[in-house]
């Protein structure tokens, strides 16, 4: 597949004067010698960054990267120096046109975020600051922590609560299992291990669970065996009713329940589980309760849709995402635990060059690091915090809503169309469809590659109840009717042709 030239315009090269800075091996410092020419090439290539932005539509949402542009990223580790403008040139010529696209209105693929341009600049302040907020006496730490607390007020948890950034919701996820089986089995578990214990544990979550919640229950020595998945309703929740049942079998067989994970929005159709209900079975059964709100949970922002989130207050442990629905720049995932010393008490650990004290750079004790596994960390708080402050929980919300409100006309656009076929209710922002046919799986593959080589509108697949479906998810706030037009219209278009 060849380049879309029509689409993708041309990049200009950066300025003569720019593209000779370079640094060599005899420079003292890896800091710029001519500080004004740096000055300039840097302010061309943030300049390149804000055009990419506000000139997207104009570009392809993705194309294929050529043989030859790949074989461009296959040359030996450099060992000499190059002009910062050549490397920059490289970039916008060969690998900023072939990123996944989610910047872009027309992607629809997986629910990545779009990001934002005051995102951007935030994510160049923390560069340039280049903290680690591991630990020690910082105000990066004290940012982290502001976000924790607005998050401990927006969810309703306690003012006790820790909050955590981390990569995204698989690690917070990660998080939370390890906080709930040390919950269950001791600290002892940290020391002996999982195999001394004398409980064989086992976790319940719905079949629509992210698959992350099993791999976390491998990494954390449980197996994933361990989880029990539990069958959904017709809206793709999670049913009661063979939860209950599933725990009562366990423990007659001699298992030891200990942890629930809730959705709050599901990968494939965006459901919510009654986090209510589950929260209620939880305290019955002394289950530590956990929800994964990778992308739904800060449905908390739009005040049409918090009320479906009843329950996530009662909460153990909440993960979700700034960079989907927040519309973050990537990564910035968080962990939000209600019982802070439970989490510090699963994660924290003493050495010497991590000792304490009451003043100077080794103060502010309890570090970041004893909430999670990583002592060095990025500063991810910034862009998020930015991001809150600069647009506001009002607008953020809107944003939210108005992609639900996308998801519904589409929805709706679909039922008046007989050559398309809804396969589930769209519950959010996601919706998955298909175009009717006798060979529909095949039909439907090639039909949402097509979408995708065509560089106007990118969905994915999935599978519901073993057919394939083109999947919608819509989630970048720069999304309109334009985009879901666009995307109903060519797959109507490719279906007939495949036909």
């Amino acid at each position: 597949m060849c380049m879309n030239k029509e689409r993708m315009p041309q990049v200009p090269r950066s300025e003569t004067g720019n593209a000779g800075l370079c640094f060599g091996a005899d420079s003292q410092t890896l800091d710029p010698s001519d500080w004004e020419s740096f000055r300039r090439q840097a302010h061309l290539m943030l300049d390149d960054m804000l055009d990419y932005t506000k000139n997207i539509r104009q570009r392809p949402v993705w194309q294929p990267a050529p043989g030859e542009i790949r074989a461009r990223f296959r040359s030996p580790l450099p060992v000499k120096p190059s002009p910062l403008g050549e490397v920059h040139q490289e970039f916008m010529n060969y690998i900023l046109p072939f990123a996944v696209g989610n910047v872009h209105p027309g992607f629809m693929g997986w629910v990545h975020g779009g990001g934002t341009p005051v995102g951007m600049l935030a994510e160049m302040l923390a560069a340039g600051l280049n903290a680690n907020l591991g630990g020690r006496d910082q105000i990066p730490i004290e940012v982290e922590r502001q976000i924790a607390r607005w998050m401990q007020a927006l969810f309703g948890f306690p003012e006790s609560a820790a909050g955590l950034f981390v990569t995204g919701a698989s690690m917070a996820n990660f998080i939370a299992i390890v906080v709930a089986r040390d919950a269950e089995l001791g600290g002892e578990v940290r020391t002996r291990g999982v195999a001394a214990a004398p409980k064989r544990l086992t976790a319940y979550a719905s079949e629509a669970v992210h698959g992350c919640v099993g791999k976390a229950m491998d990494l954390c020595g449980l197996g994933s065996d361990a989880l029990r998945l539990v069958p959904t309703g017709s809206r793709r929740a999670i049913d009661l009713t063979a939860l209950a049942q599933a725990i009562q079998q366990d423990r007659a067989a001699g298992f030891t329940p200990f942890l629930l994970v809730g959705t709050a929005g599901t990968v494939d159709t965006g459901a919510i589980d009654d986090l209510a209900g589950l929260a209620a079975l939880a305290h019955r059964e002394k289950l530590w309760f956990h929800v994964d709100g990778a992308y739904g949970a800060l449905a908390m922002l739009a005040p049409a849709l918090a009320p479906r989130l009843k329950g996530i207050e009662q909460a153990d442990s909440l993960a979700f995402d700034f960079h989907k629905w927040g519309q973050v720049p990537y990564d910035a995932g968080f962990i939000l635990v209600r019982d802070d010393a439970r989490q510090r008490s699963a994660f924290a650990a003493s050495s010497a060059y991590l000792r304490r004290e009451t003043r100077g750079l080794a103060a502010g004790s309890p570090w970041p690091c004893d909430y999670g596994p990583d002592l060095s960390r990025g500063f991810r708080a910034l862009k998020a915090w930015f991001t809150l402050k600069v647009y506001g929980t009002e607008a953020l919300g809107s944003a939210i809503a108005r992609t639900c409100a996308l998801a519904r006309h589409l929805e709706h656009r679909i039922a008046r169309t007989p050559e398309l076929e809804l396969l589930a209710p769209a519950e959010l922002n996601i919706v998955c469809f298909r175009y009717r046919a006798e060979d529909s799986d095949r039909v439907n593959a090639g039909i949402v590659a097509g979408l995708q080589e065509s560089g106007s509108v990118a969905p994915s697949t999935t599978v519901i109840d073993g057919r394939l479906a083109i999947r919608a998810a819509i989630v970048n706030h720069r999304t309109g009717l334009g985009e879901i037009d666009e995307l109903l219209g060519r797959t109507v278009a490719l279906g007939r042709t495949a036909c």
